[in-house]
């Protein structure tokens, strides 16, 4: 904490291009990073003398850092690696489709193929196809008789059309998230010294030897060691589970581990170790050795590890059960250090320690576990899985009729009315009637299972997420996007969200007068101008400076914090450079900093003086301040006492002024400890921060963002409750939600400060009760003075009430680090991508890279517009999946045979599930989208308007078919194509049922683009080239189906008048969709909704028990777990594991090894369940993957 000298350092820099090895090794470096505290010092001290030596080691220097020449750069990367996990490889193109061929209807309907095309193949010897009955009989021509072929085959070419598209819309969405990735990668950065040059460069970019600052807020990206600090404070939970921040300084515990959070101050350090080779990258390759997504190979690894496990160590055993948790979220990949911030996204859970009775008990365990849901499903997923369910089950039921009722009426013709016997010859025959029989019910649960679903939201989302990048919304977790549709409420900070976050000072109550503009120099005495500068200089942080503008005539730029760019924009128009007296006092000389933390909500500077005195500079929130100042400079520069009731005076004529203006108010303050007093106690913070010497009062303007105002009131119009919480004064939240329109003027809304919110909210033993939040946050609209707690607890009673019928649905934004609560506990978590800090940004779930609040409002545009597309999709869908259901049900009745062959389903469904949802899920959002409520977590995916149209089309669709299959031999002059023999050549009255069908479906696509009952149906359709591409595509592909598909497609070229009315009868899906948009919904009574979410009292008993035990119903508890965990436990966690090993080994208490989890065990929901008798321990999480037991001796060579 004294001033450190750095002597004799300025000469390594030149031997580092010299001299090619490095004084110290990869291994030691490695393992010099495994020690903590006094361990670690002593061995620093043993191996290189002091820190210094060890950055002379690393020919580095403290003060310019490394010299930042490429050849050095490259060097180190060499030798020391590179600041970069390998991520996993992505999932190839084969593997995609093998994946695509698990599904269970085209599984069947491939068996259905080959049978039936090793059937046509047979030819009985002697059987005279006439003695097998009527239906068998009739085919004159052998060519058509060969021909049986072509069904099986085409069969087949459809499944493989419909496998390569899926694949194809897997592959392609997995890139999209890697890109989105990579984005995120690529957009962190960190400052580290490089030739005497404060830099900021990519965290990849980082070297061992590199010179890094640390600051509040930030995620460490490498390991190293403390060579400056300032009150640093670092959260380690991540790594070693423990709660409490540790305390890091030169003297006790240098060492700084990637993967952990600055929760408080600042420092520099020296890095030593990077990527793999850092402690979290360690981690990442210990566990990356089981890290697979198919659950089929998890299956295999575990039951080879089985048989292992007799046979391994009580060691390998541990490992065994030592499992990576892996959150259904669609880019499993692993990351760069720097993106821990993706830790979240894909490792939920923690890894919890659960000791088991036996072996079957684990497994029990696993298995129970396995089936359980990952996460719970977002609102839209919870609706579609729900729904999807329900069709499936119809169209089995269906399906299965249709197979029964035709193998029935085919028996009964056959051997009742024709009254034939079973003729052994007949036998394949009659096998390939059944198997026909058997296609045709495949085909019918094809187009009844709406497997597109998954498909529309996934295109949906990956579009949506794509072009929200454009409106300055980086999506981090997919189903933000949709559940921000949904949202209520909108908690949102005031700086730098509704606030352009760029200060100036622009008031000044300064040598007793108040200025209504910055003063003139001369009017301020000199000696009280002399220590305004002093103090402004050194009690900013040294990160944050004014920097000259990017271009002529521009503002200048404000870096780092900008209240106190705000400060130092003051000192330079008071025509002072505090840069000088930066030079002049460098930061190694601070004698001690008191960093600002919420609870302070002040930030002190000590500097040592000549004299061996102390001067201690401060500067803060304005009425916590003046509280600790007994004295005040006056007009001559004096100091003279300071009373309560000239303090009164000051804040009622200066300060609430000021405040109502919308300024924040900072008071600047020092005080003197004379050197006759000796060195005070600096730990006694209230001690020290009392006393102190008022030099000014400054008002700090943040104007409000032009656009802002206008985005509130779409939100309002929108049905979105806009709140306020900021940490400023109750009069400048007031004035600035006046501006912003968030108040409104005679309204009756409540703003409140923190300590009155818990007041009133907490009962006479303190205790927050939801009855007393519900009495205030439908009316609170402004929240000020308010710590993170208070955030939190306001967004976590929200959420829980139950005032409103409706389950409030609540955004939240944050910069700070310790919003990280309140941003996990939100439905969605918007962090800010400028003034962000590293914590915040992982807790959120979308980052804002323009630290806007109008890209929020864009944000519900792009949810609500991912639902409408759904619900879009689904009209269309279930229309196509009524009637096709339909025609090929009644048709196989009544004809005994599908009107709709096997391989024109398989092209319907093609058009209904891909194409369409490809050109419903991308259509762009409207300005129209906010001018509705939110449909809330209940609101049924299909409304009543919409059944109206489903049912509406199905009727008309199905009267035309209908019309066509039984008279439109009559109308057309044909051929019948009814009752057909089994190898029968296609016929002209079938395609046009066919064709008739497909046109229909085309010009419905269009009719589906409106949900909720507009007239204009073509509203917009231009905006939409993929809409429009798909329906004109689908529309020659038709063509060329039905004029040159021939035998396979069941088709025969049709002619001009016929395909003119094919495409009229479509047509009539246009007209007479007016017709339904005509009839009010209300009138239609008997209507009802579909697609609900799913209620908690709808789970079954047992499900609800499993669920419970899991902590997985409340979703707020939920969610707040799985981000709060980080997935990974660091070397302390594993060691810490090994204890309980030989804890139980030895027979030894058990709670006794588990004392460093004792503090944290509540927070981190980690109980130790019940040990009797003690195998082996289980560390399981909520998912199933098991790490390869051969990691065993790795982690032996690491772990001490």
């Amino acid at each position: 904490m004294a001033n450190n000298s750095y002597s004799g350092v300025k000469n390594s820099m030149v031997e580092a291009n010299h001299d090619g090895d490095f004084g110290c090794t990869l291994k030691e470096l490695r393992s010099l990073m495994e020690l903590r505290g006094a361990e670690a010092l002593n061995q620093i001290g043993e191996s290189y003398g002091d820190i210094q030596g060890l950055c002379n080691r690393l020919k580095s220097s403290p003060i310019d850092g490394l010299s930042g020449q490429p050849a050095d750069i490259e060097k180190r990367k060499t030798v020391f690696g590179q600041n970069f996990i390998p991520p996993k490889k992505p999932k190839t193109f084969l593997q995609l489709v093998w994946e695509a061929l698990q599904d269970v209807t085209l599984i069947i309907l491939e068996v259905a193929a080959i049978v039936s095309l090793g059937l046509s193949f047979y030819k009985p010897p002697d059987a005279k196809r006439e003695n097998c009955g009527r239906a068998a009989g009739g085919v004159e021509d052998e060519n058509e008789a060969e021909a049986g072929w072509i069904e099986g085959a085409a069969i087949l070419l459809s499944v493989i059309c419909v496998v390569l598209v899926t694949a194809f819309n897997d592959w392609s969405k997995e890139k999209q998230f890697r890109g989105l990735q990579s984005r995120i990668e690529q957009e962190q950065k960190f400052t580290v010294v490089r030739g005497g040059q404060v830099i900021q460069i990519p965290v990849a970019e980082i070297v061992v030897g590199d010179i890094a600052q640390v600051k509040y807020g930030d995620l460490l990206p490498a390991d190293g060691v403390l060579i400056q600090g300032n009150d640093l404070k670092i959260d380690e939970s991540s790594l070693t589970g423990e709660s409490d921040h540790v305390k890091k300084t030169q003297e006790k515990d240098p060492m700084l581990l990637s993967g952990t959070h600055v929760m408080e101050g600042s420092g520099k350090m020296v890095v030593t170790a990077v990527g793999v080779n850092s402690q979290t990258g360690i981690i990442f390759t210990l566990l990356g050795g089981g890290e697979d997504d198919d659950d089929e190979e998890d299956e295999k690894k575990k039951e080879k590890e089985e048989k292992k496990k007799q046979k391994k160590s009580w060691f390998s055993s541990l490992l065994i059960f030592l499992h990576i948790p892996m959150n259904i979220n669609h880019s499993n990949t692993v990351r760069h250090v720097c993106t821990l911030a993706s830790a979240k996204a894909q490792y939920g859970a923690a890894m919890e320690m659960q000791p088991l009775n036996s072996d079957e008990g684990a497994d029990a365990e696993e298995k129970k576990k396995a089936n359980l849901p990952k996460k719970e499903k977002s609102v839209l997923q919870g609706k579609l899985t729900k729904l999807a369910v329900q069709i499936g089950k119809a169209g089995l039921v269906m399906s299965a009729i249709t197979v029964i009722i035709l193998v029935v009426l085919f028996v009964v013709d056959t051997f009742w009315i024709q009254n034939l016997p079973w003729d052994k010859a007949c036998t394949p025959i009659y096998i390939q009637f059944f198997v026909k029989f058997f296609i045709i019910g495949v085909t019918v649960l094809v187009v009844a299972v709406p497997e597109g679903l998954p498909l529309a939201v996934t295109i949906s989302l990956a579009y949506s997420v794509k072009k929200m990048m454009k409106d300055n919304n980086l999506v981090r977790h997919l189903d933000a996007c949709e559940t921000m549709g949904n949202a209520t409420a909108i908690c949102s900070d005031k700086t730098g969200t509704l606030t352009m976050n760029r200060m100036t000072v622009v008031q000044a109550y300064i040598a007793e007068k108040h200025y209504k503009q910055v003063p003139e120099p001369e009017s301020i005495p000199s000696s009280t101008l002399d220590i305004l500068i002093l103090g402004i200089a050194v009690n900013c942080a040294y990160t944050t400076k004014i920097m000259p503008p990017e271009k002529e005539g521009g503002l200048p730029r404000q870096v780092g914090n900008k209240t106190e760019c705000a400060l130092l924009g003051f000192s330079s128009d008071l025509k002072r450079d505090y840069q000088a007296i930066r030079t002049e006092i460098p930061e190694e000389k601070l004698y001690k900093v008191y960093t600002f933390n919420s609870v302070r909500k002040s930030m002190s500077t000590v500097l040592k003086m000549a004299d061996g005195s102390y001067r201690m500079f401060s500067k803060g929130a304005s009425e916590i301040l003046l509280k600790k100042c007994y004295k005040i400079l006056t007009a001559n520069g004096e100091p003279k006492v300071f009373r309560p009731r000239d303090r009164d005076d000051v804040v009622k004529k200066v300060i609430e002024p000021m405040a109502s203006e919308g300024l924040r108010t900072i008071c600047l303050a020092y005080r003197d400890f004379p050197a006759s007093e000796g060195e005070p106690d600096w730990d006694n913070e209230n001690d020290i921060l009392s006393g102190l010497t008022c030099i000014c009062v400054v008002g700090i303007e943040d104007p409000v963002r032009p656009e802002v105002p206008d985005a509130i009131r779409k939100c309002q119009r929108a049905g979105i409750t806009v709140r306020m919480v900021t940490g400023d004064n109750i009069n400048t939240a007031r004035a600035i939600a006046s501006k912003c329109g968030i108040l409104q003027p005679g309204d009756d809304f409540l703003c409140l400060e923190g300590k009155e919110f818990n007041r009133r909210i907490r009962n006479e033993k303190g205790e927050i009760e939801q009855e007393r939040i519900d009495k205030i946050w439908p009316k609170l609209r402004v929240l000020a003075r308010s710590s993170p707690t208070d955030k939190h607890t306001l967004v976590k009673g929200i959420i829980d009430s139950t005032v409103i019928e409706q389950r409030q649905v609540v955004a939240v934004t944050g910069d700070g680090t310790n919003d990280g609560p309140a941003l996990k506990k939100a439905d969605v978590g918007f962090a800010m991508g400028i003034a962000g800090t590293d914590v915040a940004k992982e807790a959120s779930d979308i980052i804002l890279t323009d630290d806007n609040f109008s890209s929020i409002v864009k944000a519900v545009m792009w949810g609500r517009n991912v639902y409408d597309s759904i619900s879009k999709f689904l009209q269309f869908q279930l229309t196509v999946n009524v009637v096709a259901v339909i025609v090929a049900f009644t048709g196989a009745c009544i004809t005994q045979d599908s009107p709709l062959k096997a391989v024109q389903m398989l092209w319907v469904n093609l058009i209904m599930d891909t194409f369409a949802s490809l050109a419903l899920a991308t259509e762009p959002p409207t300005e129209a989208l906010l001018l509705r409520k939110p449909y809330g977590r209940n609101k049924p995916l299909i409304s009543r308007t919409m059944m109206k149209n489903i049912l509406g089309q199905g009727v008309y669709q199905l009267v035309i078919i209908f019309s066509l299959l039984f008279a439109g031999e009559k109308l057309f002059d044909i051929d019948s194509g009814r009752n057909t023999p089994l190898h029968a050549p296609p016929s002209e009255h079938y395609t046009i049922v066919f064709n008739t069908f497909v046109m229909m479906q085309l010009f419905n696509e269009i009719n589906a683009r409106k949900i909720h009952g507009e007239r204009n149906v073509f509203d917009g359709i231009f905006n939409n080239l993929i809409f429009c591409s798909i329906v004109f595509g689908t529309f020659i592909i038709q063509i060329i189906i039905v004029q040159f598909g021939g035998k396979p497609f069941s088709c025969v070229a049709l002619t001009i008048d016929q395909w003119l009315w094919c495409t009229f009868l479509g047509f009539g899906s246009l007209l007479w969709g007016q017709v339904i948009s005509s009839i009010p919904t209300s009138r239609l009574k008997f209507l009802k909704t579909a697609g609900h979410g799913t209620q908690k009292e709808e789970i079954p008993d047992e499900e609800l028990e499993e669920l419970e035990d899991m902590d997985e119903i409340d979703h707020a508890e939920r969610e707040l777990r799985r981000g709060q965990i980080l997935w990974f436990r660091g070397l302390n966690r594993i060691q810490t594991q090994m204890d309980v090993v030989s804890a139980f080994q030895s027979g030894t208490s058990f709670q006794g090894a588990l004392r460093r989890q004792a503090s944290n065990s509540s927070q981190q929901q980690h109980d130790v369940t019940n040990v009797s008798s003690p195998t082996h321990v289980a560390f399981s999480t909520t998912t199933t993957t098991a790490t390869a037991a051969n990691t065993a001796s790795a982690t032996v060579g690491i772990c001490p």
